[in-house]
């Protein structure tokens, strides 16, 4: 099998068999992939700053523990 003969093939493949979403299904799937996208990102500044509170403050005890 030549690339030439991959390259037809490929072509009928995604031509012919593929069944590409409809636009109204493409634009609900993009809302709920930003949605979760952004809810996503707030959880995880949340957890980080959370989490760089908890450690400023063990760091704080233990440099007040030792002076």
């Amino acid at each position: 099998m030549s690339l030439a003969d991959f390259l037809k093939g490929s072509y009928h493949e995604f031509k012919e068999k593929v069944e590409w979403p409809k636009w109204p299904d493409l634009q609900s799937s993009t809302i709920v992939v930003t949605i979760a996208t952004v809810l996503l990102s707030l959880f995880t500044f949340g957890v980080d700053e959370l989490f760089s509170k908890a450690i400023r403050n063990i760091l704080s005890m233990l440099i007040n523990l030792f002076n």
